[in-house]
């Protein structure tokens, strides 16, 4: 098992944990993705959101209308505006995701010890003994003993409104239950989760293709997050579609992880994704409770040095309605950072929670804390190690960059980038300091209109950790010469001061491409 990089070079002085912290113009390395819902889609939560260190906003839409997320999307735009903040789209996908039909919307009481139906017709009215269903072939794919959860969507368990069923019996296209435990099922969405069952239906949906084609399309989202991927097939199936779409081909595709089937694929998963969401809700529910941990370890190390993101959900449940994490919690994101996740995903606790910024800030504020302790040094030797000779130019030029930040104690890295690739593989080596990613645009044609390129790169590091993007002017040329390329140099330099990472007499990592050549440099700023 891959050991964590927690670094404690000498014992740290007890009562220096008790000092505050300094202020960051990056409340931290490690980004965090929120989810827009009910109580956190008005200009001034979203706002507060992005001031808190929001990078990435997720719109879910296993719920809610189109209409819905689109007004939630202007508000979005709105508060960049207002707040000079970049933020990422990213559009979730239902999947394959089974339903308890509830037209009635009315609370339904299941006692423990008793029998429930699930049933596909979903005429019939929703009680205690009855559960319609959005499936047909349950029956077919369970069996006497099978265990089958039922949860409010984006459950966080501590509601009584979950429960846990037995299978007792299979009628015909109808499920008999023993229920485990007394729940009330009360609110508007509930989901029913299949113990290390297949689910006979596709990854990407007709609802979800219809989606992408009309919301997405039109608002150019940033990353297309693939519920229930199960094999590299569905990523290449989501991407094919999406490369019929035009714009969406530069789209970046996050594969989620939510069950056994996808775990067992996930090598071939993770070659044909652009990123992973180890989604843990519904995966938690697959794998035995002393096997998460193990899982989380293994897939983020995997994704580290595969340099691809890696994001790691249902971290801080408790604060959907509570202001303080759980000392569990707290302790969950920083291992979280240890282990090497580039971002944290809050659902429920923006979505429907109480303190949606303050949840972000919290979070924020851990994942910076435990950033301090992180062994770059170990981290950095072993993906060196695995990368192995001959590098690659790219690879080369990224490790050297990294290597001579850290032996000048330089304050930044800046990287020059179009595509944004070098910009990443820098990243993966995980320098203690921020990288400024400095997009510069193209100008591309497709016969009708010229347009340029560079917003999409640049919003799309926003997931990566450390990686911090700048969107050049696009009057400056992707080939550099030696004045177009200290007039963009410049630029980002001032961009550093203002934000507070730089400061005078600091050095700074430059990593450009002149002509062929690609070169590192380091230079000392001035008073």
């Amino acid at each position: 098992m891959v050991s964590n990089y927690l670094l404690l070079e000498e014992p740290m002085r007890m009562a220096s944990i008790l000092e505050p912290s300094k202020p960051n113009f990056f409340p931290a390395m490690t980004k965090i993705v929120g989810t827009l819902g009910p109580n956190s889609r008005s200009v001034e939560v979203i706002s507060g959101c992005l001031k808190a260190g929001m990078s990435v906003a997720r719109f879910d839409f296993s719920w809610g209308d189109a209409e819905f997320h689109q007004e939630t999307l202007e508000n979005l735009k709105v508060a960049i505006k207002t707040t000079k903040k970049l933020c990422a789209v990213m559009l979730d996908t239902v999947g394959p995701e089974l339903l308890i039909v509830n037209k009635s919307e009315q609370p339904i009481s299941l006692e423990e010890n008793t029998l429930v139906v699930l049933t596909p017709d979903q005429d019939k009215q929703a009680t205690s003994n009855l559960l319609p269903i959005n499936f047909s072939g349950l029956s077919k794919a369970v069996k006497k003993g099978d265990e089958i959860f039922i949860g409010q969507y984006l459950f966080t368990g501590g509601e009584t409104t979950s429960v846990w069923l037995e299978v007792s019996e299979v009628k015909d296209e109808d499920v008999v239950c023993m229920i485990k435990n007394s729940a009330t099922l009360a609110g508007p969405l509930y989901t029913l989760h299949v113990s290390q069952i297949r689910i006979d239906l596709p990854t990407l949906t007709d609802k979800d293709k219809e989606v992408i084609s009309t919301f997405g399309l039109r608002n150019k989202i940033d990353y297309l997050s693939l519920s229930y991927a199960r094999r590299a097939e569905d990523v290449r199936h989501a991407r094919d579609f999406l490369s019929k779409l035009g714009d969406l081909s530069q789209t970046q595709i996050f594969a989620k992880i939510e069950n056994v089937e996808g775990l067992i694929h996930f090598d071939e998963i993770l070659q044909e994704a652009d990123g992973i969401i180890l989604a843990r809700g519904n995966l938690g529910i697959d794998l035995p409770p002393e096997k998460v941990f193990l899982y989380q370890k293994e897939a983020l190390y995997k994704c580290n040095i595969a340099g691809k993101p890696a994001v790691v959900t249902r971290v801080v449940d408790s604060m959907t309605d509570n202001l303080r994490p759980t000392r569990a919690e707290a302790t969950d994101v920083a291992n979280a950072v240890l282990d090497g996740t580039d971002a944290i995903l809050l659902g429920a606790e923006t979505l429907r929670g109480s303190y949606p910024i303050e949840t972000i800030s919290t979070v924020g504020r851990i994942c910076a804390e435990a950033e301090k302790v992180y062994n770059q040094e170990l981290y950095f030797k072993k993906t060196v190690k695995h990368v192995g000779e001959p590098m690659t130019h790219m690879e080369s030029i990224a490790s050297s960059a990294v290597r001579a930040a850290i032996k000048v104690k330089a304050s930044m890295i800046i990287c020059f980038t179009s595509s944004g690739r070098a910009a990443r593989l820098i990243a993966k080596y995980r320098p203690t300091m921020p990288v400024l990613s400095v997009v510069i645009p193209r100008l591309k044609t497709n016969q009708l209109r010229w347009t340029f390129t560079g917003a999409f790169q640049a919003r799309q590091s926003l997931i990566v950790r450390g990686l911090f993007p700048m969107l050049a002017d696009p009057r400056h040329p992707s080939e550099f010469s030696n004045a177009t390329n200290e007039s963009v140099l410049k630029v980002a330099l001032d961009h550093g001061k203002a934000s507070g990472v730089i400061k005078p007499h600091d050095r700074v990592v430059v990593c450009q491409k002149v002509g062929d050549a690609s070169i590192v440099k380091i230079i000392e700023l001035q008073d």
